[in-house]
């Protein structure tokens, strides 16, 4: 028997902490219905799935009548939705200066809108089975900042005003909303950004461990990691947690390098 036998979790990002969650679930019992908007990252979502019960669909989360489809099709195909993950983002880079208009919406539509309309769509279908969980994806950048992360530090911060704002208005109904905010994590967007720092061709590793560094654990976290905790948040043992944002980060917004 798995944790999640005879639950509906809705996904969003097929790579990465988007992926884990999605396989989490699917170990753990669950149907998984995950998207993501490239085929290539789909394809291997499908191929890691490896018999699972993980459906994977071709969802541009930043389009409002796309995600209405998604999941009023799940909700009829499945007959409801217990679990919604918003992990589906991406991370750029510039200030107020060099942000234009067309860099600021892109990142505000993938990465804040999605989870209000992913939300939006999937609500009446959790309301309808008596309750249910979300968990939004947010970042350590929510709390605090590297330099010219304006527009995705903007999003990661609104995720976290909107999962408090999202969770009052859910507990009459049984629905329990939380976010996490995740430092450095081993994930393919890790990974490339390793791979800009060491320069085309190089190896990453000395790179990512540099990056460990930084957080007084030591060490880049892992996908499993968050994984576990986005299970425990969606699980019963997480019955009375709701509203809050939780940090799996190795104490790295803990710290003062000084």
């Amino acid at each position: 028997m798995g944790e999640f036998d005879g639950k509906i979790a809705v996904v969003t990002g097929s790579s990465g902490i988007g992926l884990g969650a999605a396989l989490h679930f699917a170990r753990e019992g669950a149907q998984v219905y995950l998207c993501g908007i490239d085929d290539a990252l789909n394809a291997k979502a499908r191929s890691d799935a490896d018999g699972r019960a993980v459906n994977v669909s071709r969802v541009d989360v930043s389009d409002a009548e796309q995600v209405e489809s998604w999941i009023n099709g799940i909700a009829a195909e499945a007959g409801g939705i217990d679990i919604l993950v918003n992990a589906a983002a991406i991370q750029t880079y510039g200030t107020t200066e060099t942000t234009d208009i067309a860099h600021w919406r892109r990142v505000m539509n993938i990465n804040l809108d999605s989870c209000f309309y992913t939300s939006h769509f999937a609500y009446p279908h959790m309301k309808a089975r008596g309750g249910g969980a979300i968990v939004h994806v947010s970042s350590v950048q929510g709390h605090s900042n590297q330099y010219g992360v304006l527009a995705y530090a903007t999003t990661k911060g609104g995720i976290h005003a909107f999962t408090r704002a999202q969770a009052v208005d859910a507990a009459r109904d049984g629905i329990r909303v939380n976010s996490i905010s995740p430092g450095s994590i081993r994930t393919p967007l890790l990974e490339f950004a390793a791979q800009e720092v060491a320069g085309p061709g190089n190896p990453i590793e000395d790179t990512i461990a540099e990056f460990g560094k930084a957080h007084p654990i030591g060490r880049v976290g892992t996908i499993e990691e968050t994984s576990q905790l986005i299970g425990f948040l969606c699980s019963e043992k997480a019955g009375f947690c709701t509203g809050a944002d939780y940090r799996i980060d190795g104490a790295l917004t803990a710290y003062i390098g000084v």
